[in-house]
């Protein structure tokens, strides 16, 4: 299960370590460029960026940062439709950080949108229960 809300310029996607996959939002509704259109997913906390990249009707993962071999998708038809989000599976919490969804024509690059991704360990999610069970156990105790 993972959830995404929008800050000013920023998406927020929060998931849990080991879940099947999380989806990272990016939708265009401009005039996408028929010759040499590319869409590039790109992590910005990398030495090697590169994360996933689609060009014409392919992915081209020759330069793809080797951390996501075989765990990033983009839907087939995305430069038809605009939607370039990207699914990631068996997210890790290395994978944390700071994600930049864009399109270029050969001439132009444009990004389109910033996306924080927050893994979140399996530890933290029980230390958070335990306090909010040590939280509600005082209160009952405590009225």
């Amino acid at each position: 299960v993972y959830q995404f809300s929008q800050h000013a310029l920023a998406v927020v996607v929060e998931v849990n370590e080991g879940a099947e996959s999380v989806l990272l939002p990016c939708e265009f509704s401009g005039l996408i460029p028929e010759n040499d259109s590319t869409v590039m997913w790109t992590h910005e906390d990398l030495y090697n960026k590169s994360v996933h990249l689609r060009r014409k009707e392919e992915d081209n993962l020759g330069e793809q940062n080797q951390g996501y071999s075989g765990r990033t998708s983009m839907r087939p038809d995305a430069l038809n439709t605009g939607n370039f989000s990207l699914t990631l599976r068996k997210p890790q919490l290395t994978d944390s950080g700071n994600y930049t969804c864009s399109i270029s024509d050969g001439i132009e690059e444009r990004r389109l949108i910033d996306i924080q991704l927050q893994v979140k360990g399996q530890t933290q999610t029980q230390i958070f229960a335990v306090l909010i069970g040590q939280k509600s156990s005082l209160l009952l105790h405590y009225p």
